[in-house]
């Protein structure tokens, strides 16, 4: 793949933001795909479900680090009661978007996964992440995460491209 084909950073799209009204944080990776068949629902599966093993071993970090806080780990009763891709709740899907997230005492989340055609053959794959925070330590939490998520998020797109047999 050459570096044109990989995740860039883009403009929030307009019909994302009400995703999760009065978000402190917004932002959206995008890349185009060779792939006609691509939908939501195969986009977040293939990046959030089969993240690369770097991005496991941070997720498992992050876990260990919150849990003495009582924030929500991926093993949190209530959220492992629900449908998910990976680790998050879905809150809607369609071909089009998938949007996962849930809300938490220091923050609320939103990830929404979009795929558009670009033409017969490719797709444009964006993600999009919200974050609402409700106190000191949803800001801190950002502000400690924000160096992580603009690799993560990137480095789980291009699972985007990988077909999972």
């Amino acid at each position: 793949m050459h570096d044109a084909m990989r995740p860039m950073l883009v403009e929030v799209a307009p019909d994302v933001r009400h995703l999760l009204h009065d978000a402190d944080f917004a932002d959206a990776f995008a890349f185009v795909v060779d792939d006609p068949t691509l939908d939501a629902i195969t986009a977040a599966e293939r990046a959030i479900a089969n993240p690369p093993s770097w991005v496991s071993s941070l997720m498992a970090l992050r876990d260990l680090i919150v849990t003495p806080l009582g924030l929500r780990t991926r093993f949190d009763p209530a959220l492992t009661q629900t449908v998910r891709v990976g680790a998050f709740p879905v809150l809607s899907k369609s071909p089009e978007r998938v949007v996962l997230g849930f809300d938490d005492k220091h923050l609320d989340f939103r990830v929404a996964i979009d795929v558009a055609a670009v033409d017969e053959q490719r797709r444009r794959a964006t993600v999009t992440t919200l974050v609402r925070t409700h106190n000191w330590l949803g800001r801190t939490y950002l502000t400690l995460i924000m160096p992580f998520h603009q690799r993560v998020v990137p480095g789980m797109m291009m699972q985007i491209e990988r077909k999972v047999a």
